[in-house]
C-alpha cells in the first residue's frame, strides 16, 4: 500500500502546474540564499589578494574598489531575486495548501454522503468532524511551511555538497561529519514519533465526539444539574489528549539538541583545520571564509529538521485518517432503471420480506404488504415491532434480507436510488431542521419554490399561522435544529417541507408522537388534506392518528399481527383493539 505522502502527491496532481512553480521558486529562493557566503568570500579575496584576486585574474578586473562595486550590484542583484522568489513560493505554496484543503474536505464530505447509513450509525459524529476539519486543517499547516523546509534542506545539502568537494575536497569530510548521525538521529525520530501522532489525532477525534455530543445535549445537562460531570468528563479527555501531546513534545524536543551537538563537531573541524590549510598557504583565504560561513549555513538548518519532521508527522498521521475515510467503500445501491415522478401512481408492495440488522437478531419476518395508490396505510405495533424498520427499508437506507419491496410493479433496488427517493416525501420522527430562516427550511430540496408555493404547503400543513406571527415571519432565523421553535411547530414545518416536495407518496414516521392534542388535531387536519392527493403511509404509535386510514396492520415481533381498518379491528378485540383501550382508557366497544 502508498505511503499517506505518495497518496497525498498522488491527489495532487491536478495541481502539477502550481506545485511545480511552488517547487521551483523554493529551489530558486535557496539557491540565492545561499549566495551571500560566496559574496563575503570574493570580498575577503579581493581586501586580502588584491590585484591577484579571483575577480582579476578571471574577469580582468584589476581596480579593488570597482571589483567591491560589482560586489556590491551583486549582492542587491541576488538579494532582489531572493525576495522576490521567497514571495512567489510562499503564495504558490499557500494556494496550494488552501485548494488541497478545499478539494479533499470537499471530496471527504462529498464521500461520506454516499456511504451506507451503518457507517455513520457506527461512527461518532465528532470523530468525523475532526477529521474534516482538524485533519484537513494540519495538511495545509505543513503545506504552508514543513514542504518549503524540505525542499530548502535537500537543496542546502546538494549544493553546497557539491561546493565543498569541488573547491575543498581535503576539508569537506569534516564538514559532513555529522550527517550519519543527523540521518540515523531523524529516522529514529520519525519512526518513534508516528505512532505518537497518531495517538494524538485519535484522541483529538474522542475529545471532538464528547464535546459535540454535550453540546447537542446542553438541555438535558442543565436538566439534570451534571455541569459538574460533564466538565470532569471533558477534563478526563483533555488530560489524555495532553498527555499525548506531552509525550510527543518531550521526545521531539530532544532532537534539536542532540542535532546541535552533532553540527558544532562538524562546524569547529571546519573552522581549525581549514584555517591550518589556510594559514600554510594551501587555501584560499577567500574559499576559507565562504566554508567557514557555509558550514553553518549547511549544517544549521538541520536544527529545525526535528519542528519540519513534526510537522510531517503531524500531517501524514492526518493523512491517515482522511483517506481512511475516502477509502471506506461505497455501496453500490443504485439501480439501472429510471422512474419518472409524474408517471408514480404509488402502489407499494412488500412480498415475503425479512430483515435483520445482526443475523442472530431478526427484526422483521415474512411480510406481506399492500399499500394501495392513492389510499393511506397506517402501520401500527407496540415499541420494537419494527415500524421504523420498514421504513428505512422503503427509502432504501437499508435493504432487505430476503423479498423484495416492489413500486408499482417495479423492484425498488432495480430502480434509480435518486429516482425512487424524488418520489417518497419522509416526515422524520426526529425532527431535523438546519441553522436558518422558516422559508430556507420548508423549501430544503425544493431550491426552485416561489414564494407562493412556500406559503402555500406552510398553509397547508397549518402552519402559517404561528410562521406569520414570528417576530420576521417566514424570514425568522429557527436556530440549530430548530431549537427557537416549539415540538409542534418544528413537526409543522417538517411536513410543509414534505408537502412542497410534491412527491406520489408521504411516509410520516411518529408524526405526532411528541405533540400536545392540539397540535396532533392540527396536524391530523392538513394529513387529511395531504392526503386526497398522495399514497400515505403512516407509521404511528398513537392510535388516534391512524383511525381514519384505509388500511392498517399491525406488526408484532416483526410480523403482522392483524390488519384491516379501525372498525375492524376494533371488532376482533385483538392486539390493535388492546392498544386502543391502553391508549383511551376506554373498552374497545365504546369507541367503536
Amino acid at each position: 500500500m502508498a505511503s499517506p505522502l505518495q497518496r497525498i502527491l498522488r491527489y495532487a496532481r491536478s495541481y502539477r502546474h502550481q506545485l511545480f512553480l511552488a517547487t521551483l521558486h523554493s529551489i530558486l529562493n535557496k539557491l540565492l540564499d545561499l549566495a551571500p557566503p560566496l559574496l563575503i568570500g570574493l570580498a575577503v579575496d579581493t581586501v586580502v589578494d588584491g590585484q591577484g584576486s579571483l575577480l582579476a585574474v578571471h574577469l580582468g578586473i584589476e581596480n579593488n574598489l570597482y571589483q567591491l562595486w560589482l560586489i556590491a550590484g551583486l549582492t542587491l542583484a541576488i538579494w532582489g531575486a531572493e525576495s522576490l522568489t521567497e514571495y512567489l513560493y510562499q503564495v504558490y505554496w499557500r494556494n496550494l495548501a488552501q485548494s488541497l484543503q478545499h478539494d479533499l474536505r470537499l471530496d471527504t464530505y462529498a464521500h461520506l454522503q454516499k456511504l451506507h447509513i451503518r457507517y455513520f450509525e457506527d461512527q461518532q459524529s465528532g470523530e468525523l468532524l475532526s477529521v474534516l476539519n482538524d485533519d484537513v486543517n494540519q495538511l495545509e499547516r505543513f503545506f504552508d511551511n514543513g514542504a518549503t523546509e524540505i525542499l530548502h534542506l535537500a537543496v542546502t545539502v546538494l549544493a553546497l555538497g557539491a561546493f565543498f568537494f569541488i573547491s575543498a575536497p581535503q576539508v569537506a569530510w569534516m564538514a559532513f561529519l555529522p550527517m550519519p548521525v543527523v540521518i540515523w538521529g531523524s529516522l529514529l525520530f520519525q519512526k518513534k514519533m508516528a505512532p505518537r501522532y497518531a495517538k494524538v489525532r485519535e484522541q483529538v477525534g474522542l475529545l471532538n465526539s464528547q464535546l459535540a455530543g454535550n453540546l447537542g445535549g446542553i438541555a438535558t445537562i442543565k436538566s439534570f444539574t451534571t455541569e459538574d460531570f460533564e466538565v470532569q468528563r471533558i477534563a478526563s479527555e483533555s488530560i489524555k489528549y495532553k498527555e499525548y501531546n506531552r509525550a510527543a513534545i518531550r521526545f521531539s524536543s530532544a532532537f534539536v539538541p542532540m542535532i546541535r551537538m552533532a553540527i558544532v563537531c562538524g562546524f569547529i573541524a571546519t573552522l581549525v583545520y581549514g584555517g591550518h590549510l589556510a594559514a600554510e598557504g594551501r587555501m584560499n583565504v577567500g574559499v576559507y571564509a565562504t566554508l567557514v560561513f557555509m558550514t553553518q549555513r549547511l549544517l544549521w538548518p538541520f536544527t529545525r529538521l526535528g519542528q519540519t519532521l513534526d510537522q510531517y508527522q503531524r500531517a501524514m498521521a492526518s493523512t491517515t485518517r482522511i483517506f481512511k475515510v475516502l477509502d471506506e467503500p461505497i455501496p453500490q445501491l443504485d439501480g439501472d432503471k429510471a422512474l419518472i415522478r409524474s408517471e408514480v401512481r404509488g402502489q407499494l408492495r412488500l412480498e415475503e420480506l425479512s430483515f435483520a440488522y445482526h443475523p442472530k437478531a431478526p427484526v422483521l419476518h415474512k411480510l406481506d404488504i399492500t399499500m394501495e395508490a392513492g389510499k393511506v396505510t397506517a402501520i401500527v405495533g407496540a415499541t420494537g415491532a419494527g415500524k421504523s424498520t420498514l421504513l428505512k427499508l422503503l427509502l432504501r437506507f437499508y435493504d432487505t434480507d430476503e423479498g423484495c419491496i416492489r413500486l408499482d410493479g417495479h423492484d425498488i433496488r432495480s430502480l434509480r436510488l435518486a429516482d425512487l427517493r424524488s418520489a417518497i416525501a419522509f416526515v422524520s420522527q426526529d425532527v431535523f431542521l438546519f441553522h436558518g430562516t422558516v422559508r430556507e427550511n420548508i423549501s430544503y430540496g425544493t431550491a426552485s419554490a416561489s414564494e407562493e408555493s412556500i406559503v402555500a404547503a406552510a398553509r397547508t400543513a397549518e402552519a402559517s399561522a404561528f410562521i406569520e406571527a414570528l417576530p420576521d415571519g417566514y424570514d425568522t432565523v429557527v436556530g440549530e435544529r430548530g431549537h427557537k421553535l416549539s415540538g409542534g411547530q418544528r413537526q409543522r414545518i417538517s411536513i410543509a417541507r414534505a408537502v412542497l416536495k410534491n412527491s406520489p407518496i408521504l411516509v410520516l414516521d411518529e408524526a405526532t408522537s411528541s405533540v400536545d392534542n392540539e397540535t396532533e388535531a392540527a396536524i391530523q387536519r392538513s394529513l387529511d388534506l395531504i392526503a386526497k392527493e398522495r399514497t400515505m403511509v403512516i407509521i404511528a404509535h398513537r392510535l388516534s392518528t391512524v383511525r381514519n386510514a384505509d388500511a392498517i396492520y399491525v406488526l408484532d415481533q416483526g410480523a403482522v399481527a392483524e390488519s384491516g381498518t379501525h372498525e375492524e379491528l376494533l371488532a376482533r378485540e385483538g392486539m390493535y383493539a388492546r392498544l386502543w383501550k391502553v391508549q383511551t382508557g376506554h373498552r374497545p366497544g365504546n369507541q367503536a
